[in-house]
Order: structure tokens, then C-alpha cells, then sequence
């Protein structure tokens, strides 16, 4: 019989002989998925050819870049460079009138146009598409297939190459190859999106109409459409953002607007380089200004509160307040002085109050900027039916489009640029992940010591998000020079901002149960952050870390069109080349290489649940 004093000691050897249980399918993936980045990031890092003396040229590169750039030159200014007396050069900045800030201004105009033109353009395409890849809807299993590999196709293909083709088989014809590429390459996630939130609606109304005689058009229009309506308006107003960004690639090929300006300053010389940091901000802040629109037409049209960290969504939170407390007075007021009945009616003969008369408002107002943005851009459609196509069907043609093949170069020099994307990819992954085990947990409400870090950490994410990446890959790989090194660089700062964000929000959303047990034991703020915070986020934080890289390898085929090498640079030539046999042989690799990283991602995600 064991006294009082060996019992704990008895009790631990008992406890030593339980055997422990196996962890998890979950657990392990998660971690197995963290070091096999981790892993990767670094041998990318050395096949990338990454040194103190590559990061040395870097900044030497990034310090000759800033001194061109300066002093820089606004709309509606000219800086012109004048020798002293002594021979010494300076620069003096004179007002030239508001002719240049107008043309900025038609600029701008211009590209929102076509933003808004090729994102209500996707909107619409994307509704037959989505019907035909939701299982819900789908007449049948061979339809739905097929809807989805256009989903997954026009997703994978980079609008730019739309672009390029279209404007081929159309000559002169405007601005209908832009509207028409950023709408192709928009369905792929449109219609994904559109399908998700029709296989989540109530199967209730769908089964009465069906019950009553209702045709499958009456069951879509009736019992589907009115139920994902509030979602299909947040996507497209979701993807109106994101081509706003996009638009920057798209001045490479020549498309108008504020990429194509930027562009035409990286490539004019000293006197444009000093516009390229001005046209950078009015990019920034036209991307900025554009995401609080978004956020305020999605808050009030769907009457939700946003629940995104982003500048939009927080002055769209700021907004809501103040309407709802306007809004919770009157509606006390009136329920103080109505009946039930009284209520009832109302409810049912809805008056034309403030709230209904901004909404319609609202969306007459977003009718008329879609109208508007068509009228504006002028595309000329006739050209639609009138394509070139024996320009590249033609096998006699230099131009034929079929059979695809990869020129003067074989399969070995094609999977070389194939593992250089994606060790841009996986290199700016693990700078990300690095930079963002630090901002993110410090930005986190249960982790950061006090508010003020807090807010600090999730103001850096927020600025760094604020820019778009395609903005940040140029500048690094014109001012660091050519190279995946600067493609690698300019996408890991850049994931900072959306890796942060996602690793901060999911720390916050732990059950503080344990953690509040840990602190009541007398557990340190170090040993709460290691043994529940951590252990209890990396479920979470793999799944942004994979939504990360599939981005990441995106972004690294777009950033080989503006220099950054890999499979992006064999397109560009081949485009510049008009060989379209060989941009539909490395539109085909690049497809291969983000199904494999979708169904990878896919496979992962299910065996998190």
C-alpha cells in the first residue's frame, strides 16, 4: 500500500504506461505540409542562387533606381535638369498647367472603364457556366464536367494572353480585346464562386416550384437566383477589384489606361523614370479608393455587416455604425407607437423610407456605370465577326496555331523554366512565411502584448496590402534588375500582406478556452502562445499557407512576362513573336502545372477536415 507521499510518483509511472493516442490524419499533414514548404522554400533558395552578394547587388541596384526616380514629376509639373556655374547639376520643377493632370484624369477614367465593362461582362457569362457546374443544377454529369474545366481553364490562362490573340484576330479594334480578355479570364473564378453559393442555397423553394409544374428555367429564376443574388453581387464586386490590380500586366501588351502609362515611364528613359513612383501612388490609391466603394455598395446592397480587415471594409464597419444606430432609434421609435398589425402591413407594403430609397439609388446607380463604362470604352463589336482566323489556323502560316510545339526549344529548356516558376514561387512563400510568423501573431488580439503593437503590426499588413502585387514585382525587377531573384523578392514582401492578415484573424479566432486555463495555471504569455495558440491555429494557417503558394505560382508565370524568367518569359517571347503554335504549347504547360497545384491543394484541405 502506497503512503500519501509516493502516490504522485505512482501515479505518474502508471500514466507513463498508458499509451498515448495516434495522432490525428489532420495533425499530420498539417505538419508534414509545413515542412515540406519550409523544405522547398530553401532549396529554392539555393537553385535561385541566393547570397549575401546577390542581395548586395540588390540594393545597389534598388539605390541607382530611387536616385533616377528622383526628383520625382506629378501631373500637371515638369522637372528639367540644369547645369550650374560650378558645372553642378540640379533639377528644378516648374508648373506646366492642367492639361496633364486632365489627361491622368481620362486615364483613370478609362481604366475603370474597362474594369467595370470586363468584370459585368464575366458576370454574365458566368451565370450558364455556374448552372452548369453546380451539382445542384447541372442537367447532367458529362455538362458539369465540362463547366468546370472551362471554369478551371480560363483560370488558369493569364488574361494577357487573351489579349494578345484577340487583338490579332481583330484588328484595330479597340478596346474589345481588354473587355473581352479580362471577361474570359474573370468566368474562371466568377463561375466557381457562382456555383458554390448555388450548391448552398435551401433546396425548399427549389422543390415547391419543381412540385408545382415549374419549368427549369422558372426553378432557376424562381428558387435559385433570388437566394444567391446577395453572394453573386460580392464576388463580381470582389473580382472588380482584383482586375483593377490586374490591369497593370495588361499595359505591357499595349492596353490604355494607368498600366499602360506606367509602362510606357519604366521603358522612357531618366525623364520617365521620375514618373514612375507618382504613377505607383495614384495606382495605390485608386486601388484603395476603389476597395471602399466596393465594400460600401456590398454593406448597403446586401445589407451586411463587412467582417474583412481591409481599408474598404473598415470604413464601410465605420459607416454601418453610425447608420445603425441612426437606424436602431427609429426602429424603437416605431415600434413604441405601432401595434403588430400595424407592423405587419408595413412589412408587407414596404414604404419608400430612406434605406429603400438609397438602395434602389444605389443600384440604379451601379446599372448606369456599367451602361456607362460600355459607352465609354466604345468597343466595336462588329469586329467579333469578322475574325482573322487564317491567320492562325493556317499550318502554311508562320502563324498557325496548331499543332502546338515549343519552337527551338525541347523539353529539357521548357521544364527548366517550369522549376524556375515554381521556385519563385516557393522561394516568395517562404520569405512570407518568415516575415509573417512575426507580423501576424503581433497583430493577433490574443498574442500582441498591447493594443498599440497591434495595431502597429496590422498597419504594416494593411499598407503592404494595399498595393497591388503586380505593382511591387515590377518596380523590384526594373529597379533590382532582370531575374527571378527580384520576382521571388517582390512576391514574398507582397505576401506579407495577405499572410499576416490571414495568420493574425486565424489566432484570433481560437477558443480562449484553453488559453485562459493555461493563464490561470500560471502558464507565461510565451507558454499560452506555444502550447495552445500555435497548436491550435496550424490547421488554419496550412490552408492560407497553400492558398498562398497556388497564388504565389500564378503571380511567378505573370512576373516571367515582365522579366522575372521561368515559363512566363518563354510565353512572352512567343506572344511578342505572334507564334501562336508556341504560346498554345506553353498556354497548355502552364494549365498542366495549376490543375496539379489545384488538385494538390484540394487533396490537402480535405485531409485538414
Amino acid at each position: 500500500m502506497t503512503t500519501l507521499a509516493e502516490r504522485p510518483a505512482a501515479l505518474a509511472e502508471r500514466l507513463s504506461r498508458v499509451p498515448r493516442p495516434a495522432p490525428r490524419l489532420s495533425t499530420v499533414v498539417s505538419y508534414g505540409v509545413i515542412i515540406a514548404v519550409l523544405g522547398l522554400g530553401v532549396w529554392s533558395f539555393i537553385g535561385l542562387d541566393y547570397s549575401l552578394k546577390s542581395l548586395e547587388t540588390t540594393g545597389s541596384n534598388l539605390s541607382r533606381f530611387l536616385s533616377m526616380a528622383t526628383p520625382m514629376q506629378w501631373p500637371g509639373w515638369d522637372v528639367t535638369a540644369e547645369v550650374q556655374g560650378g558645372g553642378e547639376k540640379v533639377f528644378v520643377t516648374t508648373w506646366v498647367g492642367f492639361e496633364p493632370i486632365w489627361d491622368m484624369f481620362l486615364t483613370i477614367v478609362i481604366t475603370l472603364a474597362l474594369v467595370i465593362a470586363g468584370t459585368a461582362l464575366a458576370a454574365v457569362l458566368s451565370i450558364p457556366v455556374a448552372y452548369g457546374a453546380a451539382r445542384n443544377t447541372t442537367p447532367n454529369a458529362a455538362v458539369m464536367a465540362l463547366c468546370r474545366g472551362i471554369g478551371v481553364v480560363t483560370r488558369a490562362i493569364p488574361d494577357i494572353v487573351f489579349v494578345v490573340v484577340l487583338a490579332f484576330l481583330w484588328f484595330n479594334s479597340g478596346t474589345l480585346p481588354a473587355i473581352v480578355a479580362i471577361g474570359i479570364h474573370s468566368v474562371g473564378m466568377i463561375s466557381k464562386m457562382f456555383a458554390d453559393a448555388i450548391e448552398q442555397i435551401d433546396e425548399g423553394p427549389l422543390l415547391a416550384i419543381r412540385s408545382a409544374g415549374g419549368t427549369k428555367g422558372q426553378q432557376f429564376w424562381s428558387g435559385v437566383v433570388p437566394q444567391v443574388l446577395p453572394a453573386w453581387v460580392a464576388v463580381t464586386l470582389h473580382r472588380a477589384d482584383i482586375n483593377l490590380r490586374g490591369t497593370v500586366i495588361l499595359g505591357v501588351v499595349g492596353v490604355v489606361g494607368i498600366g499602360y502609362e506606367l509602362d510606357e515611364a519604366l521603358h522612357g528613359g531618366p525623364a520617365g523614370m521620375r514618373r514612375v513612383i507618382p504613377l505607383v501612388v495614384i495606382i495605390i490609391l485608386l486601388c484603395v479608393l476603389f476597395e471602399i466603394v466596393s465594400s460600401l455598395l456590398r454593406s448597403r446592397l446586401l445589407n451586411v455587416r463587412p467582417t474583412g480587415k481591409g481599408v474598404g471594409d473598415t470604413v464601410a464597419r465605420a459607416v454601418a455604425r453610425r447608420s445603425a444606430r441612426a437606424g436602431e432609434a427609429a426602429a424603437a421609435q416605431a415600434a413604441s407607437t405601432q401595434d403588430r398589425h400595424t407592423r405587419i402591413e408595413a412589412a408587407m407594403h414596404r414604404p419608400w423610407d430612406r434605406t429603400r430609397v438609397g438602395n434602389t439609388l444605389w443600384i440604379w446607380l451601379g446599372i448606369a456605370a456599367v451602361v456607362g463604362a460600355f459607352l465609354y470604352t466604345a468597343p466595336d463589336v462588329t469586329k467579333m465577326f469578322a475574325p482573322a482566323w487564317n491567320e492562325i489556323v493556317d499550318p502554311a502560316r508562320d502563324r498557325a496555331i496548331w499543332p502546338p510545339h515549343f519552337g527551338s526549344r525541347d523539353w529539357s529548356d521548357v521544364l527548366a523554366a517550369v522549376v524556375t516558376t515554381i521556385q519563385i514561387a516557393f522561394a516568395a512563400t517562404l520569405m512570407a512565411t518568415i516575415i509573417s510568423a512575426i507580423v501576424g501573431p503581433l497583430s493577433a488580439r490574443n498574442v500582441a502584448p498591447n493594443s498599440t503593437v497591434r495595431n502597429v503590426f496590422r498597419g504594416i499588413a494593411l499598407v503592404i496590402r494595399s498595393i497591388p502585387d503586380l505593382v511591387v514585382a515590377i518596380l523590384f525587377i526594373i529597379a533590382a534588375g532582370i531575374g527571378p531573384q527580384a520576382g521571388a523578392l517582390a512576391l514574398g514582401i507582397g505576401g506579407v500582406g495577405l499572410l499576416a492578415k490571414l495568420i493574425g484573424d486565424s489566432m484570433e479566432e481560437v477558443p480562449n478556452g484553453p488559453e485562459r486555463a493555461l493563464v490561470a495555471a500560471g502558464g507565461t504569455r510565451a507558454q499560452v502562445f506555444f502550447t495552445s495558440t500555435v497548436p491550435m491555429s496550424v490547421p488554419a494557417l496550412v490552408s492560407h499557407l497553400m492558398y498562398l503558394l497556388e497564388q504565389n505560382i500564378r503571380s511567378a508565370t505573370l512576373l516571367g512576362i515582365v522579366g522575372a524568367g521561368g515559363i512566363g518569359f518563354l510565353l512572352l517571347n512567343a506572344l511578342q513573336g505572334r507564334h501562336f503554335d508556341e504560346v498554345l504549347a506553353y498556354v497548355l504547360v502552364i494549365i498542366g502545372m495549376v490543375v496539379i497545384v489545384e488538385a494538390a491543394s484540394i487533396l490537402i484541405r480535405r485531409a485538414l477536415k
